[in-house]
Formats: C-alpha cells, sequence, structure tokens
C-alpha cells in the first residue's frame, strides 16, 4: 500500500508517492549520473589506488584500469536490464531473489552489498576527516586517532543529516561536490601534461598483452575492480528518477563510461610528469603509494593549489559518503517493505519522503563500526577497507548472472536480449567471480594486509567472515520473517508494506 497525504506539511501536501512512499520523479538523467559519480569518490579512489597500482605493473597502470574497467560495464549492463523490467530500489537484493530465490536474494543481494558500503563508510568518513582537518591547519590532531575518529562521526551526522532530508537536496550538494573534485582532476591533469620534462604519453601503456605475467595483472585489474565500484548507488533511486526504469540504466553505463576517461587520463599525466621511478616523486616509490596526488601535487601545481587538490581529496570522500547514505537506505526499505527486515526501516517522513528511520539507523551502524574498528586497532581498520573488494566482486558476479537466468527463456528471441542480456553480464559475472576467487587465495596469505590469526590473513577472515555472518544471519532472519522467505521468488513481485512517520510540525 502507499502512504497517505501528508496534509500537515507547512510547505503544502507532498507529490503523490512512488509504490513504497518515495517522492517520484524528484532527479533526472543529470541527477542520477551525478549520483553514481559522486558515490565512487573518483578523486579518493584514484589518489588512492593509482600508486599501488603503478608498484604492481609499472607504466602499464593505464592498462590495467582499462581492463578492470571491462568486467564492471559488463555488469553495467545486467543493472540496466534487470532495471528496466524490475525498477525496485531494491536493485540487487530483488533482482536476485526474483533469479535465484529469497537466500540467495537476502545474503548476496542485500548482505553482501551492505557490509561493503559500511566498511567503505568507515574508510570514507576517516579519509575525509583526516583531510579537513589538515586543511584547517590543525596538523597535530590530524595526526591524533581520537581527534580523526571524533570528525569522522561529526561528518557521519552532517550527511546523514543531509540524506534524511531529501534526495533533491543531496542531488544539489553533489553537483558542486562532484564539480569540484573533476575540475580539480582535469586541472591537475592538464598542468602536468605541460610541465617541463613530463614524458610524451604513450599508447603501449594501453598494451594489455605487455604484462609480466598472469599474477601482476589479476592484482593490478582486482585494485582498479575497487576505484570504480559504487556506482549502482545510483540504480537505488530509480523509484524517485523520471522514467527510472529507463533513465537509471543508462546513468548506470554513463557514469562508468565517464569514470574510465576520468582515470585514464588523471593515470597518464601522473605517469608522464613523474614516471615510475623508484625515488622521489616517482610512482615506483612505496612512500607514494597511499595518496599519490598529495605527493605530486604541489610539484605539479605550486604549494597553493596543492590545497585545492587536497580539498578535491576531502570533498570526494565526503560526497561518497552521502551517496552511500542515500543508496543504502533505500536498499534496507526495499528489504523491509518486502518482509524480509523490520518494518521499521520501511517507515517514509511525511515531508521529505526519505526513509527517514533507515537513514539514521545506517548512519549510526556506521559511525558505531568506525569506533569499534579504530579501538580494535588501525592496522584491522585498514584490513576491514582491503576487504571490500572481496564483497564486492561477490554481489557484482551474483547480480550479473541473475540477468542471465532471469531472462534465460527470452535470450533468442532477438540479437539484442541475446548480447545485452546474455552473452554480456554472463562473461562479466564470470569475471567477476573469478576475481572473487583469485582475491580469497591472495588474501588467505597471512602477510597480505596487516594482521593474521593462525597463519590465515586477517583480510581474508574480515571478508570470508563477513560472507559467513551472513549465512548465520539467514538462519535467524527466517524464524521471523517465515513469509518472506516461504514464498520464494513471487515474495518481491509487489511491496509487503509501506510505513509512514507521524506527520511532524517541525523539520
Amino acid at each position: 500500500m502507499t502512504n497517505p497525504t501528508d496534509t500537515g506539511a507547512r510547505t503544502g501536501p507532498a507529490p503523490a508517492p512512488a509504490g513504497k512512499g518515495l517522492r517520484g520523479g524528484s532527479v533526472g538523467l543529470l541527477a542520477s549520473v551525478t549520483l553514481g559519480l559522486s558515490s565512487v569518490a573518483p578523486a579518493y579512489s584514484i589518489a588512492v589506488t593509482l600508486g599501488f597500482v603503478t608498484l604492481t605493473v609499472g607504466n602499464l597502470a593505464p592498462a590495467a584500469l582499462l581492463l578492470g574497467f571491462l568486467p564492471v560495464l559488463l555488469t553495467a549492463f545486467a543493472f540496466r536490464e534487470l532495471n528496466r523490467v524490475m525498477p525496485d530500489c531494491g536493485t540487487t537484493f530483488v533482482w536476485t531473489t526474483r533469479a535465484f530465490g529469497p537466500v540467495t536474494g537476502w545474503l548476496a543481494g542485500g548482505w553482501v552489498p551492505t557490509c561493503a558500503t559500511l566498511i567503505a563508510m568507515t574508510a570514507l568518513s576517516q579519509v575525509g576527516a583526516g583531510y579537513l582537518l589538515h586543511l584547517l591547519g590543525l596538523n597535530s590532531l590530524a595526526d591524533s586517532g581520537t581527534a580523526v575518529t571524533v570528525t569522522a562521526v561529526l561528518l557521519l551526522a552532517v550527511v546523514t543529516s543531509i540524506a534524511y532530508r531529501g534526495l533533491q537536496l543531496a542531488a544539489s550538494v553533489q553537483y558542486v561536490l562532484l564539480g569540484l573534485q573533476l575540475l580539480a582532476l582535469l586541472g591537475f591533469g592538464v598542468t602536468a601534461f605541460g610541465r617541463a620534462g613530463a614524458a610524451a604519453p604513450s599508447l603501449a601503456w594501453l598494451n594489455p598483452f605487455a604484462f609480466d605475467g598472469l599474477g601482476s595483472l589479476a592484482e593490478a585489474v582486482l585494485l582498479c575492480l575497487f576505484i570504480y565500484w559504487g556506482w549502482d548507488a545510483l540504480i537505488t533511486a530509480n523509484e524517485e528518477t523520471r522514467d527510472g526504469d529507463r533513465v537509471s540504466g543508462q546513468a548506470a553505463v554513463i557514469s562508468t563510461v565517464v569514470l574510465l576517461g576520468t582515470y585514464l587520463f588523471t593515470a597518464f599525466a601522473a605517469i608522464s610528469f613523474a614516471g615510475t621511478g623508484t625515488d622521489g616523486i616517482g610512482l615506483g616509490n612505496p612512500d607514494n603509494a597511499a595518496d599519490v596526488l598529495s605527493t605530486l601535487a604541489p610539484p605539479v601545481l605550486g604549494t597553493a593549489l596543492a590545497k585545492a587538490m587536497q580539498l578535491a581529496v576531502c570533498i570526494s570522500a565526503v560526497s561518497a559518503l552521502l551517496t552511500c547514505l542515500v543508496g543504502s537506505s533505500r536498499s534496507t526499505l526495499s528489504m523491509a517493505s518486502h518482509g524480509a527486515l523490520p518494518s521499521a526501516l520501511a517507515r517514509i517522513h511525511p515531508r521529505h519522503r526519505t526513509p527517514a528511520f533507515g537513514t539514521l539507523c545506517f548512519g549510526a551502524a556506521a559511525a558505531c563500526l568506525l569506533v569499534l574498528l579504530t579501538l580494535v586497532s588501525g592496522d584491522f581498520l585498514g584490513d576491514a577497507i582491503l576487504c571490500v573488494g572481496l564483497l564486492i566482486a561477490c554481489y557484482y558476479g551474483t547480480t550479473a548472472l541473475a540477468c542471465v537466468w532471469h531472462f534465460r527463456k527470452g535470450l533468442l528471441d532477438s540479437p539484442r536480449d541475446l548480447l545485452l542480456r546474455g552473452v554480456l553480464p554472463l562473461v562479466g559475472g564470470a569475471l567477476m567471480l573469478a576475481a572473487f576467487a583469485r582475491s580469497a587465495h591472495d588474501m588467505y596469505d597471512p602477510a597480505y594486509g596487516s594482521t593474521s590469526f593462525h597463519g590465515i590473513g586477517g583480510v581474508f577472515l574480515l571478508g570470508a567472515g563477513s560472507i559467513a555472518a551472513g549465512a548465520l544471519a539467514v538462519a535467524v532472519v527466517r524464524t521471523r520473517f517465515r513469509r518472506f522467505f516461504r514464498d520464494g521468488r513471487t515474495s518481491v513481485a509487489d511491496p509487503a508494506l509501506t510505513v509512514t512517520e507521524p506527520t511532524l510540525t517541525k523539520d
């Protein structure tokens, strides 16, 4: 059922709500693309990943970026086709449930992406807080773990309040934040190419056959997989997007292509200016790997403008944090409305038409996880972030295969259906699951990451442990939500319920 019209809001009645009470028609194609790009945090992602990719494959980093993009693009086609026929804000949860049943849907489509997002939010809030303190000249506080954690929790509170107030406000904020990021990366790249001594870019840097071996190629591609992750958050806004069944899918493909162009441009510029040497500002210097943009910005842009690059990375992290909250609260809204989570998570704010309770819960959960991981160990938090790649490959791969399985009976209806609903998603899913297997193998090594337990890598334990914990959670929740797990694939055909908060008199 839908929500009653909000007659008590001071600004007048809201537009007719969508199926779950969200404000339909709030955003268009440009806003959807912006949300997708913002969720990936392009400035932050390239800053913290390019150095490690270069350490692995040298000046073939652009080729690794290109190869890492391939499974992401193929998966984006799967998301687009599934969204055409099932434009539900639950996205992967709904699609994998319809294809493979409620157990797989709840675990691989709901639990796994939620865990990945929560862990990523701890990293984003921490990075944003550190950069913010440096920008304010509070370097002593930026070196204090306690001060960074407190600032990160405050950032989470701010972005939670923005997400709480609605998608239109979030999209408006994201226009500014994303524009600043892309402008900073463009300025950095153009200036780097124009600096004296910069090498001319070479097409050989894109040669996929020049890698020394499969091991280095796989490691680099897995690293690149992380920097493309997050664009799917835009599809969770499909019920609030004009022509969401069509526009959200288009935005998914457009955002991934824009990301590829942005990353390749920045990588070519950085390698041309700094090279891949192991000394000084060279990208092969391990001391530079954790944040290549902070290292290269001063010699490229000068000390004053280097602050602008720091601001871009800070903005990038905060921007992604906001989109994570917008997307995740809508995923849990869908799960609750289909009877797979407590009905409280389906409550819609009567004025803002947002999943208000779910947004607050998700923001609080991210803050609690950040504090918990920080108290356990700084190294533990770092390993938690590294395990996200395993979770990404798991649910992306499962969703791509769900596309093939859902459309299997009609794949021969036309060449288009065979290609876009069959061949491309199948290849994308296979590549993602291969990345999952390779990641699990590498992460099992106790030398992978910073922690280990009884000869097993801490990163593997966190990643595999998250999935195992999800399997245990399924065993518990299926006793509570019997109807969802009993009705199988048909249980997500229509929302089971939608709950509205009581009319509010104040914002």
